[in-house]
């Protein structure tokens, strides 16, 4: 049965009913979903149909005036850096050496005899400085703001010769404001981590690891188009674990084409047995992130977006995992990583309890921080308190704007004073703690949670068992079943 809804070429979209029947078919050798009855309760209709359509929600926050001036957001970005806690920076570097059947993102392939595929790594190493160039020099206030995290994002980034990482990192740390405690972290590819390449990173002074693992079960790997096998995860963790790295994440898929509960059970088992640091699980999306503006899509679709192609494997005795499935993985991977010592902050991001939460996250998205992210690189999305932006998706048209001496955002948007709230509550919701009366009054005077236009939307969800209004406690919080629905809550009621 095919659940997830493909939202490209003008197909069949799932009815309603077609959505709870695939809501309730479930494997039988696993226990049912809590959330299900839940989710399946008619006053929780948008809900149901939010999750269905499985846009990407609460990793980017959108504005709620369009066509803003990319200007006026490097302006209000800078306001906001002339004083500022640390802030989130990263750097996007988009080679890949494949693409995904899943991968939605903003990718330049790098192929082709070493010499060929070292010079177009270098020539987006080349970019990249350039453009933060630009950015220091349209931002002044971004050179002196304190950096709490900085990432190596990709694509894949651990595909870049030695030289160009050196350069890469080498000017970062010197052209932006460093401190002993900045975290420095680097992502990239199983089989693309050699243990040279992990020396290398340590030598530099990175200290974390993010790899998309995605499976640790060989023929689902095969149909996502990925070219390393579960073995080449497991040695990447534990050469990285020798070599000191003190964070280690991986990042897991669920809903995969072919996957099953029980192959989900034992990603779970592989994780917990190579103590791995933190974990990032992600359901299949195959809605267009640029439809809602709430992640960074590419100017070409995914594979498995494609209806014809979607509908080919299906004939071909492949399968997609019903909406109960997914939930059910969603279950196992969430009890399992908390029986294990894990704790989830934001919504389905684990770190082991007694770390804290994912330093980057964090600086977003938390109650009390909330504070800037500059993302330079093709796709990158930025932000601060008044508005966002997302850089250039098109790798022609980005290049062009920074060969012209331009920053290559594509598109910004700003918060209304509403919208600026709402903002706040949405990203303190993602993180799972407890919203705290106080802090929300202490961040918008004049106003509270336990007020209109708050305190009826809290109610609602309070009278489906999805979140608790503690006035005593000064506090709102999500039940387990809000947690699991957050997304579609923060994207579909507030």
């Amino acid at each position: 049965m095919t659940t997830n809804v493909e939202l490209t070429g003008g197909e069949h979209r799932q009815t309603y009913e077609e959505s709870l029947a695939s809501l309730r078919q479930t494997d039988p050798r696993h226990p049912e979903p809590a959330v299900l009855e839940r989710l399946a309760a008619p006053e929780n209709r948008h809900l149901l149909e939010y999750v269905t359509e499985d846009p990407f929600g609460a990793h980017v926050f959108p504005g709620n005036i369009p066509g803003f001036s990319p200007a006026d957001f490097l302006s209000d970005l800078d306001d906001q850096l002339a004083q500022t806690a640390p802030i989130h920076l990263w750097s996007y570097i988009p080679t890949c050496a494949y693409r995904c059947r899943f991968c939605q993102y903003p990718v330049v392939l790098v192929k082709g005899a070493p010499e060929v595929a070292e010079s177009k790594a270098n020539q987006w190493v080349d970019w990249n400085i350039r453009e933060a160039e630009l950015w220091l020099r349209e931002v002044p206030h971004l050179a002196s703001a304190p950096i709490g995290e900085f990432n190596v994002f990709g694509g894949t980034p651990s595909l870049l010769p030695p030289d160009a990482i050196r350069r890469l990192l080498g000017f970062y740390k010197e052209n932006f404001n460093f401190a002993p405690d900045t975290a420095i972290r680097f992502e990239g590819d199983p089989s693309t981590f050699t243990p040279e390449k992990l020396e290398l990173l340590a030598e530099l002074g990175c200290t974390k690891l993010s790899s998309g693992v995605q499976s640790f079960d060989d023929p689902v790997l095969e149909q996502c188009g990925r070219e390393h096998t579960a073995q080449m995860c497991v040695d990447f963790v534990r050469n990285a674990q020798r070599t000191g790295f003190e964070w280690i994440s991986i990042d897991l898929m669920y809903g995969l084409l072919d996957q099953t509960v029980d192959s989900v059970r034992r990603d779970l088992d592989i994780v917990v047995e190579n103590e791995l640091t933190a974990v990032v699980c992600t359901k299949l999306h195959l809605a267009s992130y640029s439809d809602t503006r709430t992640g960074v899509a590419g100017v070409q679709p995914a594979a498995w977006q494609l209806p014809d192609y979607r509908d080919k494997l299906v004939r071909d005795g492949h399968r997609w995992p019903t909406l109960g499935e997914q939930y059910q993985m969603r279950e196992l991977l969430t009890e399992g990583l908390e029986s294990a010592g894990y704790r989830e902050q934001p919504t389905m991001y684990f770190a082991r309890d007694g770390l804290g939460p994912e330093k980057w996250k964090s600086i977003m998205v938390d109650q009390d921080k909330q504070e800037a992210e500059v993302a330079i690189g093709l796709g990158g999305s930025s932000s601060c308190r008044t508005s966002e932006a997302i850089t250039d998706v098109n790798w022609k048209t980005y290049s062009e704007a920074v060969e012209a001496g331009r920053v290559p955002l594509g598109s910004a948007t700003r918060f209304s004073e509403e919208g600026q709230e709402a903002r706040a509550v949405k990203m303190a919701l993602s993180t799972l703690r407890p919203l705290s009366g106080s802090l929300h009054r202490q961040r918008f005077p004049g106003t509270s949670l336990f007020e209109e236009p708050w305190l009826g939307r809290f109610r609602s969800l309070e009278e489906r068992g999805l979140a608790v209004v503690d006035r005593d406690a000064d506090e709102i919080r999500l039940t387990p079943e809000g947690k699991v629905l957050v997304e579609a809550v923060i994207n579909s009621e507030l």
